[in-house]
């Protein structure tokens, strides 16, 4: 059997906000923030994925399958400290690689790797979930596991890269 994968999947909100000091001056988007100050950054990552996804194989123990993600990102990079703000923005598109493999060690456990990812001189962009499954019924499955979220972009107007890792967990509802 071989199925065909199309989801929309909002990720969730991803902002965090940090303060500290620098031993030395940064300079962003033309405001120079003077070393030892109290900064506070904020940086935002939202994404909204679409994705076309290949079933290659289905056998009863094994699941594999490739496709393609679009990505559309909403970014933000946020500096202020003692009157000096700074602010760069960004909403674009982004092509990534999906992939799924699902090993079933029995009729309900199983060990689940997917994820989005892609590499390429303007940046690199891997969301990746290692996973444990377990099929509650023959509608109802579970998942708990963990995942990195990673990637960036080096270009001429910016220099960004975050890394998080996450535990996570999931409900899957088959019709």
């Amino acid at each position: 059997m071989v199925r065909l994968l199309s989801t929309l999947k909002p990720e969730l909100p991803l902002e965090t906000v940090s303060k500290g000091k620098l031993p030395g001056d940064l300079i962003s988007e033309g405001v120079t923030f003077p070393a030892n100050t109290d900064l506070e950054g904020t940086y935002k990552f939202n994404s909204y994925r679409l994705t076309y996804r290949y079933e290659i194989v289905m056998k009863p123990k094994f699941e594999f399958g490739l496709g393609f993600t679009a990505k559309v990102r909403d970014a933000k990079i946020a500096l202020s400290s003692s009157g000096l703000e700074s602010e760069k923005t960004n909403v674009g598109f982004v092509p990534i690689i999906n992939f799924r493999m699902l090993w079933k060690l029995n009729e309900k456990f199983g060990i689940l790797l997917e994820g989005d990812a892609l590499a390429a001189p303007q940046g690199r962009a891997e969301d990746v979930l290692i996973a444990a499954t377990y099929r509650v019924s023959d509608h109802l499955g579970l998942k708990a596991g963990y995942r990195i979220l990673e990637g960036g972009a080096d270009n001429d107007e910016v220099y960004n890269f975050a890394l998080f890792n996450f535990a996570s967990a999931g409900l899957f509802i088959y019709f």
